[in-house]
């Protein structure tokens, strides 16, 4: 579920709240003013406001599905209750996690029975959409084609990956972002003093607030969630009685373990570390690049996925401008497999600080590349006879291998015969750098290149 998830609604989607409820449950928002950030999809006539607006004639021109997209915490359920409670809308709930797809055509037959009986619209709110396979999400394409229901489904991962290509062309994407400080300290103040919240029986200081505001990482519901357990705390310690607790920074640290890392493995943040990571040894910042990795390993991702970025990034990216990077690599991926972590953090930290540090060359990686477009381009040619295997029978007899120039025979170890198919004499595809190592090569190269025939243009 996401940001202050009711257990139970009214059919217009209001939440039934109870004081007993947690604090992120009570401070669940009543209107869309009193929503934390998402300024850029609220603007007036947009089309998440049309929906929020009391219904009326004109408001059939608001999209019939939504998929909201955006990180935990960041108000997806709650707009979606929000639009329910616009109108006389009634308001279903399901969570992929436990629906299938009897539970989704279920709530359609009911959907429909309400439009031809009464013209009451339903609102359908599915969380966690990319939970659902795809023949349960090919389910909901004719409600959403007919306008059976209005479809609100949240996803914490990129639709574009997670949701099929039919529902994502029917629905208008909203993306939601992370909080920031300031949302999530007005969020603080507003919890603090409302009657709904802890209404003044506590005080935060504003180092232990500082403290809250970073632990948040974005997330509304981690925000209150934390400062709940703190109150709590605070209250029980108390020495003044009567008086308002004060959380500090003590406080907060006894009352939580340690903030989870804001990466899922499995979701869309995968994608973006794992990317910052690889382009962050690309561009030479081995801080960034330590701390992305440092990232990855806090959240538990496999240590073999992350050796094999890394020797991925030592060949495509260093390549010969330090060949050692790739011995580096592939050794570290050794290690994760005999020693496992943590000790194999090390080893990675290791060949992370060689790659990011070492001299960049993508040479060999253009020239495979272009070798390749080539073939597929169909420029291959015959090899050349003196080439050709001669060890078989019959092989002198079609004067294959004959007039081969043995390469240890001359100077420098370089024969001046033909090695390309005569249709690609002349081709170059490796152009080295004159950065690191490849320096070297490019010397050797030129020397090279002008003792093989028509190599030398």
């Amino acid at each position: 579920m996401d940001l202050f998830h009711a257990t139970s609604t009214t059919n217009h989607g209001t939440p039934k709240q109870s004081p007993t409820a947690p604090l992120a449950v009570r401070m669940r928002p009543q209107s869309a003013e009193e929503v934390a950030g998402q300024h850029h999809l609220l603007t007036p006539g947009s089309p998440l406001r049309r929906l929020l607006e009391p219904h009326t004639a004109t408001t059939r021109t608001a999209p019939s599905s939504i998929i909201l997209w955006g990180p935990p915490g960041t108000g997806k359920t709650t707009l979606a209750y929000l639009i329910a409670h616009s109108s006389d809308r009634h308001f279903t709930e399901l969570s992929a996690v436990t629906a299938g797809v009897k539970d989704i055509r279920t709530v359609v037959d009911s959907a429909r029975q309400l439009l031809v009986t009464n013209g009451q619209e339903t609102v359908l709110f599915i969380d966690e959409v990319h939970r659902f396979s795809k023949s349960q999400q090919d389910a909901l394409l004719p409600s959403v084609e007919n306008r059976w229901v209005t479809l609100i489904a949240a996803t914490t991962e990129n639709p574009s990956f997670s949701v099929i290509s039919p529902l994502l062309s029917r629905s208008l994407l909203l993306t939601l972002r992370s909080l920031t400080d300031d949302d999530i300290t007005a969020l603080l103040t507003r919890a603090l003093a409302d009657e709904r919240g802890l209404a003044g029986t506590v005080t935060l200081h504003p180092d232990a607030q500082s403290t809250l505001v970073r632990l948040a990482q974005g997330d509304a519901r981690k925000a209150l969630t934390i400062l709940e357990a703190a109150a709590s705390s605070a209250t029980a310690t108390a020495t003044t009685p009567n008086a308002p607790a004060t959380i500090t920074t003590d406080v907060l640290e006894q009352a939580i373990d340690i903030a989870t890392v804001s990466y899922d493995k499995d979701g869309d943040q995968h994608y973006d570390v794992t990317s910052a990571f690889i382009k962050s040894m690309r561009g030479s910042d081995v801080d960034a690049a330590l701390h992305y990795l440092a990232r990855m390993l806090v959240a538990g991702e496999d240590p073999r996925f992350i050796a094999r970025r890394i020797v991925i990034s030592a060949s495509e990216d260093v390549g010969m401008a330090d060949p050692s990077a790739l011995q580096t690599a592939t050794a570290a991926a050794q290690a994760v497999q005999l020693l496992g972590l943590p000790e194999a953090r090390y080893a990675l930290a290791q060949a992370v600080v060689h790659i990011a540090t070492a001299p960049k060359s993508n040479k060999s990686h253009d020239a495979i590349n272009a070798a390749i477009s080539d073939i597929q381009a169909g420029r291959t040619g015959q090899v050349p006879p003196h080439l050709r295997d001669s060890h078989y029978s019959g092989a002198q007899r079609l004067g294959h291998g004959a007039a081969y120039q043995y390469a240890h025979d001359y100077p420098h170890a370089v024969a001046p015969q033909h090695y390309l198919p005569e249709e690609l004499q002349g081709t170059r595809y490796y152009h080295p750098t004159d950065r690191g190592f490849e320096r070297n090569v490019t010397q050797r190269l030129e020397i090279i290149r002008t003792i093989l025939p028509n190599n030398n243009a």
